[in-house]
């Protein structure tokens, strides 16, 4: 389960309709609406400040959250929707669906990394690079795995390491169809640069096609 659900804190909105709406925002506020969950629609309202600063972060739609009401028990949700304004694209109203324990989302997972103190290729000096910190996986709400692990403890120099290498939680899977490369062990730049330089010498060294005669004597004509 991910430890680190982040906290999103809002207030109920005791009016509805376009005026609630505009006083919200005129009091700081984004007006927003949970839904789902077999429960009724809850209008709330969010701090500007707090949810810009989300926003800003990126993946908002793809997070989930610790919806925190006062008066209203905790419960997870991701939002569906987030409605800017036409000229300053600055957020007026967002959307969160509740989510029951049995529901499939979209979340993107962190990408550990185990066993770089064996890897063959890092002890020959190769540089390992992670290709996709993160990987966007179909997850249950009920069983969210803070990070997924890649094992490079068998690479080589030039080996990748790919999602079918590593083993997904329980009822995950990507969102990609194809296999795809998460970490690579690569060659260090200094090697690279003398493999280049040793393939230029083999090219110099190829003999001519019209060979001079021994002892500098002269071709007959």
């Amino acid at each position: 389960m991910a430890g680190e659900i982040p906290d999103l804190e809002a207030l109920e909105r005791t009016g509805t309709g376009k005026g609630a709406a505009r006083q919200a925002r005129r009091d700081g506020m984004v007006p927003g609406i949970v839904f789902g969950g077999d429960k009724e629609p809850l209008p709330i309202n969010i701090p500007f400040n707090k949810l810009f600063t989300m926003l800003k972060k990126g993946r908002f739609k793809s997070t989930l959250f610790n919806l925190k009401v006062e008066g209203q028990e905790d419960v997870r949700v991701i939002c569906r929707d987030v409605q800017r304004h036409i000229v300053k694209d600055l957020p007026t109203h967002v959307d969160f669906l509740r989510l029951r324990r049995t529901t499939k989302i979209n979340l993107f997972i962190n990408v550990d990394v185990t066993g770089e103190d064996v890897s063959p290729g890092l002890k020959k000096g190769g540089v390992l690079t992670l290709v996709r910190p993160e990987v966007e996986l179909v997850v249950t709400a009920s069983d969210i795995p803070e990070s997924i692990t890649v094992d490079v403890s068998e690479l080589e120099i030039g080996d990748n390491a790919t999602i079918s290498n590593v083993k997904l939680p329980a009822g995950s899977k990507p969102t990609i169809d194809r296999d795809f490369v998460i970490a690579q062990i690569s060659a260090p730049s200094g090697l690279a640069s003398q493999s280049d330089d040793d393939e230029e010498v083999a090219a110099d060294e190829v003999p001519t096609t019209e060979m001079d005669p021994p002892n500098g004597e002269q071709a007959d004509d």
